[in-house]
């Protein structure tokens, strides 16, 4: 049976700071922070409102405020969350005692803790919920992490347990299809180690469970033993195979998972491969593997700010300061999370592009421009070859030391050929084919470059102005999407700086971005958000569409309101 804590009150955590914009904004567009009086954003009245939703009216205007919260108070006490309609109970991934808290939802102004749920019996802690009609899965992480996990599934009234089923190493993020007929998780494999006499490099694998009405769990694997043999291929195609010893088995490691409409194909990221994976559900096989590429930094609009000593000209020990633009930089997108939509009857995918580096005992690519290249190829790079290296140019930026198949982009001088940074501080929209369609370039940094209530680029745990620069900057982890009307909304959470991004992606060549809230202060306030959760106004409890966000870094989770005008 499922191990139930008994409930702890505890004081609830409100922002009112509400950054609203117009929809039709335009994307050089400033920040609003001027507070917004509610009841005076919502024209129409509840029933007005989400009768228009359910006509398929279209909204003229989208604005995001936070009407409540839930402070778990410490950090990694809020990260991934799903919600029941069925109890108006929430459901939080809690890193930091390794739990799930249950929080009745049921007046979305002042969330309440019922219980905590308990996996003490099966491995190291909850990495993820999904809820689908009552049925509550948890995917489980065994200790040691690289052992077989487990999925959970509970019944989200009872909170007991329904039925556990094995499943691969590190289960990281699970999703249901649609029709709640498969659950599919993503089983990131890790290694603990490389060339170590410890090491073990489990393989990443896809289990597609059947769950059948009564709880029971049939379990098949999509892995990648086909790709075995392959790997001279892959990296030929440009999918990044380059664990020490491991085989493409062991190396590609799926981190999130989106499902299509019909519910028969899911794509699932391989963040650290800079790849996605397909997979035919039916059949549980991976039936393609796809790599993204890379963003070019050089290009105009897709630029970046890349070092936290840029207040100077060509020195090593420059002040913070606020530069984006153009550099001679390729930005590996390694998204995180991923999610789909319809438009004009053809899916398409939207990554949020994190980015995220191998460190291990024994193997670690993260490295600077500086420490890795004694020079820049003058070939490549031109008559600024020699500066670039300065701190206050590119010197401190962070890139990998293995772009593909463990070279080091350098030529046979020692000379640096290609400089590879981690994520591309963007959200993209692709088709299936993973064809780049959009991407959001630089807005991220250009959009929080003034913001009052945080410095530029600050990391998640402080307030430094520009910290983040050389390292990933706001960092995209999150995406949801949205659709009202016909209208479809991107929501994408920034790690590190904080706040949420949309846009609207109707027309995904040309999405539009909408608005941006940020309920952080400095130091204080939701910090670090991690997953986000869309609940839509058929199933809020307030009869309004609302966007849960995990703040992982500041324990909280806090409750948007989507406010829509018609």
């Amino acid at each position: 049976m499922m191990s139930i804590v008994p409930p702890v009150r505890r004081k609830v955590a409100l922002t009112a700071m509400v950054l609203s914009f117009g929809l039709l904004a335009a994307c050089g567009g400033g920040v609003d922070d001027a507070p917004v009086d509610a009841a005076a954003a919502d024209a129409a009245s509840e029933s007005a409102v989400t009768a228009a939703h359910h006509r398929g009216r279209s909204p003229v205007s989208l604005t995001l405020q936070k009407i409540g919260g839930y402070d778990g108070g410490v950090v990694g006490a809020a990260e991934i969350t799903a919600y029941d309609a069925r109890t108006r109970r929430l459901f939080v991934v809690n890193g930091a005692n390794s739990t799930v808290d249950v929080l009745d939802l049921s007046n979305p102004a002042a969330p309440t803790l019922i219980d905590t749920l308990t996996v003490d019996d099966l491995g190291a802690g909850v990495n993820s919920v999904a809820v689908h009609e009552g049925k509550v899965a948890l995917a489980v992480q065994a200790n040691p992490k690289t052992a077989p996990g487990y999925v959970v599934l509970v019944d989200a009234r009872t909170l007991q347990r329904i039925n556990t089923a094995q499943v691969g190493a590190l289960p990281d993020m699970l999703v249901f299809t649609p029709d709640g007929r498969y659950l599919l998780v993503a089983n990131e494999g890790e290694p603990n180690s490389y060339n170590q006499p410890d090491s073990v490099d489990p393989e990443g694998s896809i289990s597609v469970i059947r769950v059948h009405r009564n709880g029971r769990m049939r379990v098949e694997t999509a892995d990648f033993h086909a790709y075995i043999g392959k790997e001279d291929s892959l990296r030929a195609q440009g999918v990044r195979i380059f664990g020490p010893n491991a085989n493409a088995a062991q190396d590609l490691e799926p981190e999130y998972i989106t499902i299509d409409e019909d519910g028969r194909t899911a794509y699932v990221t391989l963040q650290e491969n800079n790849a996605v994976a397909v997979v035919d559900i039916r059949r549980a096989k991976v039936a393609a593997i796809k790599p993204l590429g890379f963003k070019d930094h050089s290009v105009a609009g897709f630029g970046l700010d890349a070092s936290d000593e840029d207040g100077g000209v060509d020195t090593n020990s420059g002040t913070p300061a606020i530069k984006i633009g153009p550099q001679p930089v390729k930005g590996l997108y390694m998204p995180d999370a991923i999610a789909s939509f319809t438009a004009r009857g053809r899916t398409y995918l939207v990554t949020a592009n994190e980015g995220d580096a191998r460190e291990y005992t024994g193997f670690a690519e993260e490295t600077r421009v500086r420490a890795h290249c004694p020079a820049l190829d003058p070939t490549v790079f031109g008559a600024d070859a020699a500066r670039l290296l300065f701190d206050s140019n590119l010197g401190r930026l962070r890139i990998t030391a293995t772009p593909n198949g463990g070279s080091a982009g350098k030529n046979d001088a020692g000379q640096c050929t290609d400089l590879y940074s981690f994520g591309s501080r963007s959200f993209t929209i692709w088709t299936t084919d993973l064809k780049r369609v959009f991407d959001s370039g630089e807005d991220f940094e250009r959009k929080t470059t003034a913001l009052p209530n945080v410095a530029f680029n600050a990391s998640n745990d402080n307030n430094t102005p520009d910290g983040r620069s050389a390292s990933k900057g706001p960092e995209p982890e999150g995406v949801v999407i949205g659709t009202f009307g016909a209208r479809t909304f991107a929501f994408v959470g920034l790690e590190r700086v904080g706040g949420v991004m949309v846009y609207d992606v109707t027309r995904p060549e040309a999405a539009r971005y909408v608005t941006y809230l940020n309920t952080r202060d400095g130091v204080t306030g939701d910090r670090g958000p991690e997953g986000l959760h869309l609940i839509e106004a058929r199933d809020s409890p307030n009869r309004k569409p609302l966007l849960v966000v995990g703040h992982e870094t500041s324990g909280t989770t806090a409750i948007y309101q989507i406010d829509l005008a018609y």
